[in-house]
């Protein structure tokens, strides 16, 4: 079982307020309580350690509408492997890790913006503002020891191009070393692969996620 996939599991699971993560043979499965997303199972090989008959066994277990399937390898390869009634988003998620800093740094907010921080729960939370109080960005973490997850990173289209991501990514980075966690896990977006890349974030391995329909047709 992965060690960088589990440091996921536990803090993402932290990060969203959503149950423990329930160990399987094969990795874990989650209980989400949304509608769009009532459960997920998350398998703990990655790239390479990924068999299919393991990934077969497990998609076809599924018979719920609203239950995800994670992967750790491309989309092309897992959607070969699935049958009816699964959506695969044709774009791959990246598991990525990075050195936490020794230091606490000084990060500049961009003039015309606000950086608020807040914590609870054991989750950091950052919302940045335009000086009127409109959204422009936000991120938030969960420490889960030597290591913690990166989480729902989001700039807002007028804004980007502006440091806000940066801000947001180092901010937290430094609030996790703060807290004692040594390395940095977070699933990025094909989008977001480009911005963690050049803040020292290196690529584990790709993600697919896969949704079971019922059908067959794409989910919206």
């Amino acid at each position: 079982m992965d060690g960088v996939v589990r440091a996921w599991v536990d803090g993402w699971v932290v990060s969203r307020g959503v149950a423990p993560p329930v160990r399987e043979p094969w990795g874990f499965t989650v209980d989400v309580g949304l509608p769009a997303q009532v459960s997920r199972h998350v398998l703990a090989a990655v790239g390479d350690g990924v068999e299919e008959e393991t990934v077969r066994k497990v998609a076809d277990g599924v018979t719920a509408r609203g239950v995800w399937l994670k992967v750790f390898q491309d989309p092309a390869v897992v959607g070969r492997w699935l049958g009816q009634g699964w959506w695969v988003d044709p774009d791959p998620g990246w598991l990525m890790t990075v050195p936490l800093p020794a230091r606490r740094g000084h990060t500049r907010v961009p003039d015309g913006y606000r950086l608020r921080r807040w914590t609870r729960g054991g989750v950091t939370r950052l919302l940045v503002t335009t000086a009127d109080g409109s959204f422009a960005a936000r991120g938030q973490l969960a420490p889960t020891g030597a290591t913690a997850v990166f989480d729902q990173i989001e700039t807002a289209p007028g804004h980007r191009r502006r440091g806000l991501g940066g801000l947001v990514v180092r901010t937290l980075a430094e609030t996790a070393a703060a807290e004692g966690a040594e390395t940095g896990v977070l699933a990025g977006t094909p989008d977001g692969r480009a911005l963690y890349e050049s803040l020292g974030w290196t690529v584990t391995a790709p993600l697919t996620s896969a949704k079971f329909t019922g059908d067959g047709r794409a989910c919206d």
